[in-house]
């Protein structure tokens, strides 16, 4: 534990659906959900408005349709995430040349490596710098947590959620943390959490109490211990930020090219088995699962899901590559196949796998049992494509909130596709709320586009943060954690 609230966590609010609502004018303030929109669709992100619906990542887009049947339903834009991402990430690194990032929206950053935080008062007011300038360059919010270790920061930036900082004062660990459920602790996920319970342990005081002994005797040996050091606040690991490895992937070109659908479903299965093996035998884990598949024409397209923690398991990873499968249109033939891991970490997030059957078994219970109900808000949504052919490859062609450009009326993004038309919405980022048209899917003056920045003119961070303000003052100490105003 360090004596300074000097390693920082960050964690971009609702990113996916954030990123959408700052590029989409006529979204925001809307419930939007961001996702897989096919029958096997799972929700990667929902905004604030969603979310206050009962909408949470992970959880069916059927299951997310009944209970907000009038959000808006979009297909992820990766480039664009990845954009801001390398955005957000260039303002950490002006902080401290140690800089871990987690995922897309999330990282860790030792701000005493950098020289930029030596006491609550400076690390405070270096916080808040980054809201600021994260706000200013990409246009969107994230939540921030200070204290002096991994773990208690990103507890911080939890509770700071959404557009807040919170600050834990190192003495202050075990008084913070002991009313919390024990859900809070990294690794105790719903089933842990229910083992727990059903022992009396609902609280990290009643862990701190049970004694290391009695956590190994219900957890086992690695786990418990493991537990018993977080109920104590106990947490040495160091923001690392370079990794003997960024990613762990394997791939397959094809001697003939593959047009069987099962046996290209079969390829990937084998092949996130294989891609386990090389994680497991360099003792990592990993958060991204990505699937890469060149098509008969040379045309390379590449997929990703982002996992709700760090897995070594090869039925998750499978499963994810099975998922980003279903989105690719393998019609034609399939040249080379390939699944990889990024997002690498030491340690493999508990109770993974058994939220991964939770959401197999609400989206069994959905296919077989309910049916989604009809949308509503023909400004945001659309109906779901007919299942024949040609339906389907215009809605891959044109997916729900992608952008397209149109030689008369400009840059606009997807509402939906079906029944041989496409309907279209032209705005801009920083522009009002557009009208919607409706075109022929095949429309010679229409086509894709790349994604708009969400900051037409970001000012410019090139000093940044040797502008900011370094703060001594004896009065800027803030104990047990205090949330800023956004």
């Amino acid at each position: 534990m360090r004596p300074a609230p000097t390693i920082l966590h960050l964690d971009m609010d609702a990113f996916y659906a954030s990123a959408e609502q700052a590029a989409k004018p006529s979204l925001r303030g809307k419930a939007v959900v961001v996702g897989g929109l096919g029958p096997r669709g799972v929700v990667a992100t929902a905004s604030y408005e969603a979310r206050r619906l009962g909408v949470h990542s992970a959880m069916p887009t059927a299951q997310a349709r009944r209970l907000a049947p009038n959000a808006a339903y979009l297909v992820p834009r990766f480039s664009l995430y990845r954009t801001v991402s390398d955005q957000v990430m260039e303002l950490l690194g002006r902080l401290s040349p140690l800089v871990e990032p987690l995922s897309l929206d999330e990282a860790f950053v030792d701000l005493e490596a950098g020289g930029t935080a030596d006491d609550p008062a400076s690390a405070r007011a270096t916080g808040e710098g980054l809201r600021t300038a994260i706000r200013a360059v990409t246009g969107l919010s994230g939540s921030v947590g200070l204290a002096g270790s991994k773990m208690l920061a990103k507890i911080a930036s939890e509770q700071a959620k959404p557009d807040g900082l919170v600050l834990i004062e190192p003495g202050t660990e075990r008084e913070l943390l002991a009313p919390l459920s024990v859900r809070i602790l990294p690794g105790v996920g719903p089933a842990t959490g229910d083992h727990l319970r059903r022992a009396g342990m609902t609280t990290v005081h009643d862990l701190a109490e049970a004694g290391e002994a009695e956590l190994v005797r219900l957890v086992g040996k690695a786990h418990g211990h493991g537990l018993h050091r977080m109920a104590l606040g106990l947490d040495d690991r160091p923001v690392v930020a370079e990794r003997d490895a960024k990613s762990v992937s394997v791939e397959d070109t094809f001697d003939v090219d593959l047009h069987d659908r099962v046996r290209v479903r079969a390829e990937v299965e084998r092949l996130a088995g294989r891609c386990v093996e090389r994680l497991r035998a360099a003792d990592r884990s990993g958060r991204t699962v990505v699937l890469k598949v060149r098509r008969y024409d040379f045309s390379t397209l590449t997929r990703s899901e982002t996992l709700r923690g760090p897995t070594d398991d090869p039925t998750v990873v499978r499963e994810a590559a099975g998922r980003l499968l279903e989105s690719v249109d393998t019609t034609g033939g399939v040249r080379l196949l390939g699944v990889g891991v990024t997002g690498l970490a030491d340690y493999t997030q508990e109770d993974l796998f058994a939220q991964a059957a939770d959401a197999r078994e609400l989206a069994r219970r959905a296919a077989e049992h309910e049916a989604p109900a009809a949308e509503g808000g023909a400004e945001e949504t659309v109906p779901e494509p007919a299942a024949d052919g040609a339906e389907q490859l215009a809605a891959r062609r044109w997916p729900a909130g992608h952008d397209v450009h149109h030689e008369e009326h400009g840059h606009g993004w997807v509402q939906g596709s079906g029944i041989g038309r496409v309907t279209v919405r032209f705005e801009e980022p920083w522009s009002a709320p557009g009208r919607v048209l409706t075109f022929r899917t095949d429309d010679p003056l229409l086509r894709p586009a790349d994604p708009l920045p969400l900051v037409r003119e970001p000012p410019d961070y090139s000093s940044w943060p040797a502008s900011l303000p370094k703060s001594r003052s004896s009065g800027a100490a803030f104990s047990g954690g205090e949330e800023s105003s956004p």
